[in-house]
């Protein structure tokens, strides 16, 4: 079974990073393997919840794009360099291939080559020259092994198809003399007290004792083959290594990791159906013909704490969504098949990622339960939140009890160390907590920052508008709002951009200026979101 990833939001908050956490092990206790992820980087209070409770900090996920490694490519499919053209061809025959890659001894890859750039070295090539094994020899003429005294054959090929007194005046033996011969024993004698390099004797023809010990004496290799003259000699320049071809060959390759979509581009533009696939070392991994791309093993993904696309991981079209668990309005994600989507009313995702460990029947760890607790207390501001229930209350105190917590001590601690924000600049700060909506052909982008201390933000007022309006249109966003929550006074003082004042004097209906205090307003998913997309058309 393939991994699955879960993951949450785009500036991931505590909720969305503890839920994918908590989410991967109820999963892996059913037996399905699941791997948390982030799409961000995460915030310094999430960063103290996970070190509190000595969790690692899951992976980033850049995107589920469909990649190369994605897809059903022909994995393993490759020759040598050292094979014989002649086997090559046959194992391209043998899987209706077209053209296959040839990698070294050491897996790397050389080049790809054709049925079609074989045919041409049929017709075209070299057929006086042999660069081979004495394998690839034995193997391409279906001959027999009758003296071995070198593994790899270099020289120059001729066929004794004339008469031997002809033969012998007219040429010159050669030490890398490869001959081609019947029963001339005359010839074969000639050739042999020379000391050529190979003797290919045709016909299945007997050679004499003598010419063989002869043969012992002078090192000469002797290979008999039941093909004829004529067969033989068509035959033999197959026997050479397929490097021999490496100019002609296409070195053209894609990496595992390469994207689908950038791959089939390119293809297209280059008008080839075969390519070699390779990591990133550049060993083959294997053929991709662009005629097999049919099934695609898409990454199966599994949300969490969001269900709209543009708060969602890179690439998500090209993932298979297996499920949703969420607890804000209904977004924009559509699927292709049914899947399990659970939305509850609740505070926090955890909420209900607790009830599905109950009703599995899937014991909490104390570390896991930690992490939901936390969770909870984030996402409602330790139930202040108007988003928060009695079921949150009740969830929170019993993941209290199994992790051994005191709420009101750790969430003190928790939110303390969530709202430093020294060292951090404001287009950082900014999107600590940001998330953006389409509603009605609009990019609309709320940025909401908890904090304890709200006069560290007022000292740099007009250094947060402007760099609120450069984030605006550098992003593209048609409205961006910056909800300031400040825990002690339970409300938040609104920043905006300075084309959305009216926007936001509609949504309040009253007069909204910059730094704008609304008491009570806590939760920008229940009291903020809903009126802002009313006003907006």
């Amino acid at each position: 079974m393939r991994e699955v990833f879960v993951f949450g939001h785009k500036n991931p908050d505590t909720d969305s990073v503890t839920a994918a956490i908590a989410l991967a092990d109820l999963k892996s206790n059913l037996n399905i393997p699941c791997k948390p992820k982030v799409l961000g980087k995460i915030n310094s209070e999430t960063k103290f919840v996970l070190d509190h409770f000595k969790v690692e900090e899951p992976e980033l996920l850049d995107d589920v794009k469909l990649q190369i490694k994605d897809l059903n490519y022909y994995k393993n499919c490759f020759v040598h360099d050292t094979d014989s053209l002649y086997m090559t061809y046959n194992y391209m025959m043998k899987n209706n291939l077209t053209g296959v890659p040839v990698i070294d001894k050491n897996n790397n890859f050389q080049g790809l080559l054709t049925s079609k750039m074989i045919g041409s070295e049929l017709i075209q090539g070299d057929f006086t020259h042999l660069n081979t094994s004495y394998d690839n020899i034995i193997e391409t003429l279906n001959g027999k092994e009758i003296l071995k005294f070198d593994t790899e054959i270099n020289g120059n090929i001729i066929a004794a198809a004339y008469n031997s007194t002809t033969f012998l005046d007219t040429f010159e033996f050669k030490k890398d003399t490869i001959m081609i011969v019947g029963d001339r024993h005359s010839l074969i004698e000639a050739s042999i007290k020379f000391g050529i390099k190979l003797l290919i004797i045709v016909s299945n023809l007997e050679i004499k004792q003598e010419h063989l010990d002869l043969a012992r004496a002078n090192k000469v290799n002797i290979i008999r083959t039941n093909y004829d003259t004529f067969h033989t000699a068509k035959l033999i320049c197959l026997a050479n290594y397929t490097k021999n071809l490496s100019n002609d060959m296409r070195d053209i390759s894609f990496n595992e990791n390469d994207y689908y979509d950038e791959f089939k581009e390119k293809s297209i533009k280059l008008g080839y159906n075969n390519f070699s696939v390779v990591d990133n070392n550049n060993k083959c991994l294997g053929l991709i013909r662009i005629t097999d791309l049919k099934n695609m093993n898409k990454k199966q993904v599994i949300l969490v704490d969001h269900n709209e696309a543009s708060q969602s991981v890179d690439g998500l079209d090209e993932a298979e969504i297996l499920e949703i668990i969420d607890h804000h309005k209904l977004g924009n994600i559509t699927t292709s098949m049914p899947i399990n989507f659970r939305n509850m009313t609740v505070g926090s995702t955890n909420t209900i990622i607790y009830s599905m460990y109950i009703e599995n029947h899937v014991q909490i760890k104390p570390q896991i339960a930690g992490l939901m607790l936390s969770g909870i207390i984030s996402d409602t501001l330790k139930f202040t939140s108007p988003t928060t229930t009695p079921y949150d209350k009740y969830v929170a105190e019993n993941l209290a009890l199994i992790c051994d917590i005191d709420i009101d001590k750790y969430a003190n601690k928790m939110f303390k160390a969530g709202t430093v924000l020294k060292d951090k600049t404001i287009e950082e700060i900014l999107d600590l907590d940001i998330k953006v909506f389409d509603e009605h052909n609009k990019r609309i982008a709320i940025s909401q920052i908890i904090t304890l201390n709200s006069e560290e933000i007022f000292e740099k007022k007009q250094d947060y508008i402007e760099k609120i309006n450069e984030v605006k249109k550098n992003r593209a966003y048609d409205v961006f709002i910056v909800c300031i929550t400040d825990i002690i006074k339970k409300g938040s003082y609104i920043f905006y951009d300075d084309a959305s004042s009216e926007i936001l004097s509609d949504a309040f209906s009253t007069n909204i200026y910059q730094g704008y205090f609304v008491s009570k307003l806590l939760s920008r998913k229940k009291q903020l979101i809903p009126l802002i997309t009313n006003v907006i058309k």
